[in-house]
């Protein structure tokens, strides 16, 4: 099956393959070598995976961010890179997450859901070995809720 550009890779006019999914080829490591060619990962997409993972986590009330990245937020740039730091090195990738925790939930639980969360998808979306996830919690924030029941 012949899969036309724009679908599966950049220049798969090409390439035949029975599965379109296996057009991207496997990836073997940040500068992988496919039939179709060389597949290359940033960092930044791997912060954005990584990112968006620790988002869906309870408890999580969002990324702790530097002043430029407050800033360019308040302007409608959303980063869902934002808090997250990546280091690889061949095919091993290590990743900093800065997290604000909401009030009342166990940071440890959050961080271990946290570390297994952004391990899994890196992983799975990239085929990259994961050395490391560290969790920073930066901040705890209390939720409206909480809020209310202090004050009464």
């Amino acid at each position: 099956m012949s899969v036309p550009d724009g679908e599966g890779c950049d220049e798969a006019s090409d390439i035949t393959s029975d599965d379109p999914c296996a057009l991207t080829g496997i990836i073997c490591g940040m500068d992988g070598v496919t039939e179709g060619g060389a597949v290359r990962i940033s960092n930044e997409v791997l912060a954005i995976i990584a990112g968006i993972a620790t988002s869906e986590i309870e408890g999580v009330t969002g990324m702790a961010s530097s002043l430029v990245e407050s800033i360019s937020e308040r302007f409608g740039r959303h980063d869902h890179g934002r808090g997250v730091k990546v280091e690889t090195q061949e095919d091993e990738v290590s990743v900093d997450i800065f997290v604000n925790v909401e009030y009342g939930c166990r940071i440890p639980d959050v961080a271990r859901s946290i570390q297994t969360n952004v391990k899994e998808a890196i992983e799975n979306m990239t085929d990259l070995q994961v050395k490391a996830v560290n969790v920073h919690v930066q901040e705890v924030v209390f939720s409206p809720c909480h809020e209310e029941e202090d004050g009464e």
